[in-house]
């Protein structure tokens, strides 16, 4: 249960994508007026069958994002830049455009490295090397909270569900080529888990939180990546069956990125409980997962 936010106008990016459909969904369904960032025809057509009126443009196109933060009560960026400065400009452009109105910033749970057990938002941050440029970033953002601006930043953790999310395209893409389903290394290591719905939620409700605010946006469920390969497994046909692969191969195959899906990581979503309202529907994501 999620306390409902006011009626406001909200500028989004990544509209059309998997969690910028499902965070259109959730805005719309609160009652919200939603501008979605697009890049193209396609994009429009999906982000106005949503509900949301679509603007033409990129991360690079600064003016674009300024003028479309101008006229929001809010803004939550879900898409992704090429590279730091990228990223940094379009934070800026839209800080710039809002002012003192709530900015949501994506950063996710992987900048904590290996949690060692239970941990949240006050946890170190030891980033793997694929994700450490967005400690800078989000420095810089979260900063301007200094000037009276409202930047907030939510870290999703790993995102699943509607079987589209990067779990389920970690594995089962290699895995319906392989007749079983991978993971790595011993399997042991634990994710954090987020529903894209429940994520979602966070982002609408986030809109009201305090400046320079930092939320973990996880269900509190972390499984072994083991445990979600053989759900996955259940679920493409495969009768349960999983093998290892190395975590070399994994480099060779994978690049970066792999490395951080060796990390081990059990974080809670308390602070968002207990400062937003927000708690997770989906609890029981090997269920869910082991049914697409």
């Amino acid at each position: 249960m999620v306390k409902k936010v006011d009626a406001v106008k909200v500028f989004v990016t990544g509209g059309s994508g998997y969690l910028g459909s499902a965070t259109i969904t959730a805005l719309v369904r609160g009652g919200h007026k939603v501008e979605a960032l697009v890049r193209n025809d396609r994009g429009a057509l999906k982000v106005a069958k949503l509900g949301a009126k679509p603007i033409s443009g990129a991360l690079g196109d600064l003016d674009v994002l300024r003028d479309a933060a101008s006229r929001a009560d809010g803004v939550i960026h879900l898409a992704r830049a090429a590279n730091a400065d990228a990223e940094l400009a379009a934070a800026s452009a839209m800080q710039d455009g809002i002012g003192a109105g709530p900015y949501v910033h994506t950063g996710g749970v992987w900048v904590y490295g290996d949690t060692d057990g239970v941990v949240g938002e006050e946890a170190p941050l030891a980033p793997p090397k694929n994700v450490a440029w967005r400690l800078d970033v989000e420095e810089r953002v979260l900063a301007r909270a200094t000037t009276g601006e409202r930047p907030i930043l939510v870290q999703p953790g790993l995102v699943y569900g509607d079987s589209a999310g990067l779990i389920e395209r970690f594995f089962t893409e290699p895995g319906r080529a392989a007749g079983s389903i991978q993971y790595l290394g011993d399997g042991m290591n634990r994710w954090a888990l987020v529903h894209v719905e429940d994520l979602a939620e966070l982002y609408v409700t986030a809109l009201r939180a305090a400046p320079a605010t930092v939320y973990v946006g996880v269900s509190g469920v972390n499984p072994t990546v083991k445990e979600v390969a053989v759900a996955i497994s259940q679920a493409t046909g495969l009768q349960g069956k999983t093998h290892s692969v190395t975590i070399e191969q994994a480099l060779r195959e994978m690049g970066p990125i792999a490395e951080a899906f060796t990390l081990d990581q059990q974080l809670t979503p308390a602070r968002a409980r207990d400062e937003l309202d927000w708690v997770p529907t989906h609890t029981d994501p090997l269920a869910e997962l082991a049914q697409h």
